[in-house]
């Protein structure tokens, strides 16, 4: 636009004569009015033809003042000026009267006689204006949010006590300033552009969300900005008015709360997901399937060596420089390393080699790693800028190093790693951390106790069984034992071959109800009375009624059975399983066959309590 056509503009104005209305009138050298506005009209309310001519303090003042007036017109018609206040006539005003506020210029006319230009302008609208003004300075001074004042061309026209305090600068050094004196770059251009769309398209724009650093602080602070068009009275834009938030801390604590939010959710999945097998591997991949990418980018676990071989001994050394082997490892970086190195010095000269999964290895004595493991204490690992390893110290921006402990006993090393970009780990994630590597360690060293009990049951299992393929007068015997193993728990079956008087043989089946080490040492307890009782030479029904007898007395305290209810039985009979005896239901409830054979009389006898009944063969017959 040239300089031209902003001056000469067909629309109004837009300024302070838009708000008050200013009347504007010529007296003539007789004293009489010569010329009369159209604003003139409006404010005394008479035409410019019922004016012009008229002595104006006869038209307009009251009589009471006219005497005034008329002293006051010649001494205007002498070439002075005179500012004052005159009563009038006023058509508008409910009483008829009012207050105008004159200013008035003495002149020439086009033959050099005096004449004189007023200025009118009503008194109460003048207050008017100058309340609304000192309210307006009110709310924008004394507000404590920040007021903002910016031009059509972008540039700040004037801030309140409260923005400049939040931005360091007296309120005066504001005018001119624009965006990007302000902001950040990507910030600035994100105002400028709000700014330039608000005033083009005159809507609103509310609640949109900056950030950035105040002088003198490295913090990053966060503001709410809300943005609206002025307009002039004529309806012309003149600017763009804003209101700042400093929303720092309630982002904190929003994201406080969302972060208290995710964590509750991830300990809810992590009750649910780890700890789902007794195999120690898969229960650190399951932490690690939790862990990516809800907690952090990168992840992997360690677990001693000993504790995957099945070492009695406990985890780890003293020093903490025990063997590890790498069991699980995450990653949700989709260009990221495909194994992690130690982590733990990749702020010394030396960058660390890939650990890969499977692989065994041992942390120095002087790493965090090995003093996470010596003290069982959490440590943070920073990233390091300008290493060589690209793959790992540059792309890192913390490492959280956390020990696996269950029952004050270190099983393992976590370590959960974070991007570049990614929020900072914070004392909440450190709780969090610990908490999701002490349910996994648990669940370790749950499967841990799990597989020296079974292992064991199963050595004591073995150890009570006939050693190889039993002998017997006058009969061939074949048997094949399968005991438990990692997938099925050891079990309370037996089985036995034995000598009694008379070239005889008792045959024994039987099957312990229940899982582990208890049924094991319950399936040895009722294998000695057995043989004890064989040696008594009974009849088989004679030897599972006292049998039954024996272990009630195993299945109570002091191993009596004096407090056994009448009619209980731990061994089941007719295949019914004994409802009375609570205390024998889990590990002593129990079946059994009982079989002796007379080779003399080749007669087999035997009873049965609850087990399945044998099955024999004739040579040239069905099974029976």
């Amino acid at each position: 636009m040239s300089s031209m056509s902003a001056v000469w503009q067909s629309s109004p104005p837009g300024s302070i004569y838009d708000y008050i209305q200013v009347a504007s009138f010529a007296l003539g050298s007789d004293g009489r009015i010569a010329q009369w506005s159209e604003r003139a009209a409006e404010l005394l309310g008479l035409t410019a033809h019922q004016a012009i001519g008229k002595d104006p303090v006869e038209a307009f003042v009251p009589p009471e003042y006219q005497e005034t007036g008329h002293r006051a017109v010649a001494d205007i018609l002498d070439g002075r000026e005179w500012t004052g206040l005159v009563p009038y006539r006023s058509p508008q005003s409910p009483s008829g009267h009012g207050i105008a506020e004159v200013y008035v210029m003495p002149a020439q006319d086009e033959n050099g006689k005096r004449s004189a230009l007023c200025i009118a302008v009503d008194v109460s609208a003048l207050r008017g204006l100058e309340t609304d003004l000192a309210s307006s300075q009110a709310v924008f001074g004394q507000s404590p949010l920040g007021f903002f004042l910016f031009g059509t061309d972008l540039r700040m026209l004037r801030v309140n006590e409260r923005f400049a305090k939040v931005f360091g600068r007296p309120t005066e050094e504001y005018r001119g300033v624009t965006p990007h004196d302000l902001l950040p770059r990507g910030e600035a251009d994100r105002l400028a552009a709000a700014l330039r769309q608000v005033l083009d398209s005159g809507q609103a724009l509310t609640d949109m969300p900056l950030m950035g650093q105040t002088p003198g602080s490295t913090d990053r602070r966060r503001w709410s900005v809300s943005l609206y068009r002025l307009h002039s009275g004529s309806g012309r834009p003149i600017g763009i008015a804003g209101l700042a938030t400093d929303v720092t801390g309630r982002r904190r604590a929003e994201q406080e709360a969302a972060g208290v939010r995710r964590n509750l959710a991830l300990l809810n999945e992590a009750g649910a997901r780890i700890g789902t097998s007794l195999d120690l591997e898969t229960t650190a991949r399951e932490l690690l399937d939790v862990a990516v990418p809800q907690f952090c980018d990168l992840a992997s676990v360690d677990l001693y060596q000993g504790l995957l071989s099945g070492d009695e001994t406990p985890p780890g050394l003293a020093d903490g420089s025990a063997e590890l082997r790498r069991v699980a490892f995450a990653s949700a970086v989709s260009d990221g390393p495909v194994a992690f190195g130690d982590i733990c010095r990749v702020n010394t000269a030396e960058d660390p080699k890939p650990i890969q999964v499977g692989e065994v290895h041992r942390y120095p004595f002087n790493s965090l790693c090995a003093h996470a493991l010596r003290t069982a204490q959490v440590r943070v690992v920073p990233g390091r800028d300008g290493s060589e390893n690209l793959e790992l110290g540059a792309m890192l921006q913390s490492t959280l190093v956390v020990p696996m402990v269950a029952r004050d006993t270190v099983v393992g090393l976590a370590q959960f790693s974070r991007t570049k970009g990614s929020e900072p780990f914070g004392e909440r994630d450190r709780a969090l951390a610990v908490e999701l590597a002490a349910r996994a360690a648990v669940s370790i060293d749950n499967a841990r106790l799990y597989r020296r009990e079974h292992e064991r049951a199963l050595i004591l299992q073995r150890s009570l069984l006939p050693p190889g393929d039993p002998e017997a007068a006058g009969l061939d015997i074949a048997c094949r034992y399968l005991p438990g193993n990692a997938a099925t728990e050891v079990g309370g079956d037996w089985f036995d071959v034995i000598e009694l008087p008379g070239h005889r043989t008792a045959l024994v089946v039987g099957d312990v109800m229940g899982r582990g080490l208890r049924a094991a040492v319950a399936m040895g307890e009722l294998r000695t009375a057995v043989r004890t009782l064989a040696l008594l030479d009974l009849e088989p029904a004679e030897v599972l009624s006292a049998l039954d007898e024996i272990a009630l007395g195993l299945g109570t305290p002091g191993g009596s059975h004096a407090g056994a209810r009448p009619g209980s039985r731990a061994l089941a009979r007719g295949g019914q399983a004994a409802e009375d005896s609570s205390d024998l239901t889990e590990v002593y409830l129990a079946t059994c066959v009982y079989a002796v054979y007379d080779p003399v009389t080749r007669r087999c006898t035997f009873a049965n309590a609850g087990h399945p009944p044998p099955s024999w063969w004739n040579r040239v017959s069905t099974p029976c």
